[in-house]
């Protein structure tokens, strides 16, 4: 290993310059005292920015935030304690501090390369999970999410945008959408045909939302954006472009933010999570059999293998590949679990590959 440069002189004295500056900087912590703070208020984060959120609070209005320390792992949707600020700070656009939170009845976390597995919101009651024909329609993404929902324990409602478009695609293609999107519904999903270009299917949409916190998911460019912006007109949330090169959805949504619907014209009570766009949700914190639990229609056959260590391939005497010979179990959702598995290795991070899954028990 290469050594590291010392540093010169000057670079020494810069260094315990900024140092020095920190130390003597109060931080927006130690210079609200208690005494500066008003009464504790119950809230709800709308967005979180580093050390800083928004905070919904009851009545109505959104105020930045300084998040204290001693609170962990917040996140858009989490239900907080905090103290308004009785007179102006140094940072201005902070006029509170956020001093405890809820426990959580439920949280959608995703997988990052770097960080391990990353909370993206909590309280969670529905999770929508689009789809479109544009970019290209993957029944194996739609499983992964829906693996994440059963994971969670969040009830998911599978959307396809775009429908309007149908018309456009090969025969071939139509049928292969309508089947599997058939498919999920035989299975007990909710499934929902939708366009926010024309406003096909909105008012069920609508419907769905009522008397519920939900969260919308799906890759980039599948149209998350201008859903939420057809059901609330009035945020106006950044929609981005389909890549002529790739085919792929273009990142618009940076945080995970919260729209509470009675501040809409929809006359509904609850609230709308827009999340930040990914092409992939990956499932490498998850070991091979919660994955299988996690599919549905596996569970009345699972435990069930002439084997213990069945991989559900080749395996004689396999539960699961008898249940698709017999009609009672679809091809295809036996075909994306081992995709998703194959994926789960060649994803999993070096650090996790000997240490186990960092799935939660349940």
């Amino acid at each position: 290993m290469a050594q590291q440069r010392k540093l010169n002189k000057g670079q020494l004295r810069r260094v315990r310059q900024n140092q020095q500056r920190r130390l003597d900087t109060p931080s927006v912590e130690e210079e609200i005292a208690n005494d500066d703070l008003a009464a504790s208020e119950h809230g709800v984060i709308i967005s979180r920015f580093g050390q800083h959120a928004d905070v919904l609070g009851d009545d109505g209005y959104r105020t930045r935030c300084h998040i204290r320390r001693g609170v962990e792992s917040l996140v858009c949707g989490d239900s907080v304690v905090w103290r308004r600020a009785k007179s102006p700070i140094a940072e201005q656009s902070v006029q509170g501090i956020v001093e405890a939170v809820h426990p959580r009845k439920s949280l959608l976390s995703r997988p990052d390369f770097y960080d391990g597995l990353k909370p993206v919101a909590a309280n969670i009651d529905q999770i929508f999970i689009i789809s479109s024909v544009l970019p290209a329609f993957s029944a194996q993404i739609i499983d992964r999410y829906l693996v994440a929902c059963e994971d969670s324990e969040i009830t998911p409602v599978i959307v396809l945008n775009k429908a309007d478009l149908m018309n456009e695609l090969e025969p071939e293609q139509q049928a292969e959408i309508t089947t599997t999107l058939a498919m999920y519904e035989d299975i007990g999903y909710r499934v929902m045909k939708v366009s926010a270009h024309t406003k096909t299917g909105m008012s069920e949409l609508t419907e769905a939302l009522s008397e519920r916190v939900s969260v919308v998911v799906g890759q980039s460019g599948v149209g998350k954006s201008s859903l939420v912006n057809s059901l609330l007109p009035e945020i106006e949330a950044d929609i981005g472009a389909i890549s002529d090169n790739s085919g792929l959805g273009q990142h618009t949504t940076t945080v995970a933010t919260w729209y509470d619907l009675a501040d809409s014209n929809i006359g509904l009570t609850g609230a709308l999570i827009d999340s930040p766009g990914i092409r992939e949700f990956a499932l490498w914190h998850l070991e091979r059999d919660r994955v299988a639990w996690c599919y549905r229609d596996f569970r009345p056959f699972l435990g069930q293998c002439k084997f213990r260590d069945c991989k559900h391939r080749d395996d004689p005497g396999c539960a699961l590949q008898e249940a698709v010979n017999s009609g009672d179990l679809h091809a295809l959702r036996l075909y994306n679990f081992h995709r998703i598995v194959e994926s789960m290795q060649t994803q999993k991070p070096p650090r996790m590959t000997n240490k186990g899954s960092a799935q939660r028990g349940k």
